[in-house]
């Protein structure tokens, strides 16, 4: 959140991507309780809803797990902030919670491999206080309201020693900073401690001359720390005192400017063939595997997870993760404006082939705002991997960027943010290559939008795009197989502009309202979850031209289910479009069913794809 208001901006919406290690790993349960609960009460308390996300377990991250978490903040065009201090000789001021011994070596922990001593490394980690951070937000909103503020940025990796290098590194200037006027919260802390310390709620603001007056009585009546540490020079060093006494003074120039760049040696990662379907086992018992794989811990329902969130606070959410849309919706207020927000990878995908998962990973992302009817705007990036160091590692960043790149080009996506996080590796074993996207889309009247609960009795299943049966690297094959083998489903990004475009038309056009895009578990998997959400079942029909298991586990890419009570008028403007698209059945009863192959009651159903999770935590 501070990230997004020290630009001027008021956070509006909150998501995370958590990957967590094997349910039967030991120490998972515990992990996932504390990290939900760390999630959910910052948020909460803060005031910004959590509205979106996602869920994995994997053996992977058994020593390792990922908590990605980012925020969506709005702010006006002319009234954006920067970190850049424009001059020298303006008063460089700390304000918000006191600086302590919490985070020291915190960003050099996150550039470490973990191994068996690594709870040894608990002091590291900050402390944070959403209490302190609402009084943060509203004291940094109305500073920059006043019209004090030359400079921001807030306290992030290595705390006030990035803060102060970046702030004048970016501006070309100097600073000179006085350790003893910053506000501490334990006795006896050294210089190199407090330059350190990543003690959490704090900013670094240059105020414009003479303005320290305003910034007194602003933090002053939110009631934080505050207090003028230093200045900016024109001598282009870093100049640090201490007890009366300077205890460093060096050039900007190296810290900033003069930071390796590296040309990692790097090998093409080792690429797995595609599976032919007719190779890869049907279920003997339909039913049963419908119901392992909806109950499969990446699969079943995170209810237990999100009821734990506050996704209704500031009162401008439309769509979340409990209501059944692929991607979280909050209105702009005071407008028909909503943003829509999503959050995507597919680790096994990138882990068999980083090239296509890297695509696929924005694709998704773009296809998630696409089902709701927003026009995607730009992404965001994290990109969790292991030791870069050894050259396959670095093999499978720079071809799963090379992809994300490309996709990004093709859809006209832009990268805006984002981050790294390297050598997340234990003992030796790396995590699954992970380059989570997050993605915000606009849809400038939230009257027109679309969520998979809506389906009705009757209304007509239609499927957009080609499928050809890819069982590679599927959670079908996954779990019901027991093999996670195969080349990923390739993504066709002119497809995926194609079909996705024209998804987005029917919502805008008031044509369809419900519309699920296709990913993990394939067809049956985003039925299952339509017909659950909707409390509606289905009848489904089978193509003749594959084999039943490919056609309804396969994860083929550029796809969408829409239901409409008007198919005709869809398939005509799909057929006029150049787009496929097939009736593939018909929404009504309580049973999810293909005659002859399979009937399951949804109560079955959800009783199994809810059951997992609380089951797992034991609640």
């Amino acid at each position: 959140m501070r990230d997004v208001f020290t630009m001027g901006a008021r956070p509006i919406a909150l998501l995370n991507a958590l990957r967590f290690g094997d349910p039967s790993h030991p120490k998972t349960k515990r992990l996932v309780a504390g990290v939900v609960s760390g999630i959910g009460g910052y948020g909460n308390c803060v005031g910004v809803p959590t509205v979106a996300g996602e869920t994995n377990f994997h053996h992977g991250y058994d020593g390792n797990i990922l908590v990605n978490a980012m925020c969506v903040g709005l702010a006006d065009a002319d009234k954006i902030f920067y970190s850049a201090a424009p001059a020298a000789g303006l008063p460089v001021v700390y304000f918000g919670s006191k600086t302590g011994r919490d985070g020291i070596h915190g960003a050099t922990m996150a550039s470490q491999e973990f191994d068996d001593a690594s709870d040894e490394k608990r002091p590291t980690v900050q402390v944070g206080d959403p209490f302190a951070e609402k009084l943060l937000i509203e004291a940094t909103l109305e500073l920059m309201a006043s019209g004090a503020v030359a400079a921001i940025q807030d306290m992030g990796a290595a705390g006030l020693t990035s803060s102060s290098v970046e702030m004048a590194g970016k501006g070309g200037v100097g600073v000179e900073l006085d350790l003893d006027k910053v506000p501490q919260r334990e006795e006896g802390m050294s210089a190199y401690e407090m330059m350190l310390s990543e003690s959490q709620e704090r900013m670094l603001a240059i105020l414009k001359p003479g303005r320290e007056a305003d910034g007194e009585r602003i933090f002053a009546k939110w009631g934080l720390d505050a207090a003028t540490i230093g200045w900016t020079t024109d001598t282009g060093h870093l100049v640090l005192k201490h007890r009366g006494e300077t205890v460093c003074d060096v050039p900007l120039a190296p810290l900033f400017d003069d930071a390796p760049l590296y040309d990692r040696p790097w090998v093409a990662p080792a690429l797995q063939p595609r599976l032919d379907p007719a190779d890869v086992p049907a279920p003997t018992d339909w039913e049963a595997a419908i119901l392992k794989l909806m109950s499969a811990p990446d699969m079943a329902s995170k209810r237990w997870l999100w009821e734990q969130y506050d996704r209704h606070v500031m009162a401008d959410t439309l769509e979340d993760s409990a209501t059944g849309a692929d991607a979280g919706i909050v209105r702009v207020h005071g407008s028909h404006k909503a943003l829509a927000m999503t959050s995507d990878v597919t680790p096994r995908y990138v882990q068999a082939d980083p090239y296509e998962g890297g695509k696929q990973a924005v694709a998704e992302a773009w296809r998630n705002l696409t089902a709701v009817g927003a026009e995607p705007i730009a992404i965001t990036d994290n990109l969790n991997f292991g030791n870069p160091e050894r050259p396959e590692i670095m093999g499978q960043i720079v071809r799963a960027i090379e992809g994300m790149a490309e996709a990004c080009r093709a859809l006209d996506f832009p990268v805006v943010s984002g981050n790294v996080s390297l050598y997340n590796e234990t003992n030796g074993s790396a995590i699954p290559p992970t380059p989570t996207v997050g993605a915000v889309g606009l849809i400038a009247d939230y009257a027109q939008r679309a969520d998979f609960s809506s389906m009705k009795s009757g209304d007509a299943l239609i499927l957009i795009g080609d499928t050809v049966g890819e069982l590679g690297a599927s959670m079908y094959l996954r779990e019901c197989v027991g093999r996670e083998d195969g080349a990923p489903p390739p993504v066709d990004l002119a497809v995926e502009r194609r079909n996705g475009n024209f998804v987005r038309n029917l919502i805008q056009s008031g044509q369809v309202c419900v519309a699920h895009d296709l990913s993990d578990g394939g067809l049956i998997a985003a039925l299952a979850e339509m017909t659950l959400a909707a409390k509606v079942g289905a009848q489904l029909l089978v193509s003749e031209e594959l084999p039943a298991h490919a056609w309804l586990f396969g994860e083929d890419q550029a796809r969408y289910l829409v239901t409409t009570p008007a198919a005709d008028a869809v398939l005509a403007a799909a057929e006029a479009s150049g787009v496929p698209a097939r009736i593939v059945g018909e929404a009504g009863g309580d049973v999810l069913a293909r005659p002859g192959l399979f009937s399951l009651p949804l109560a079955r159903l959800r009783t199994a794809h809810e059951g997992w999770m609380p089951g797992f935590m034991g609640d």
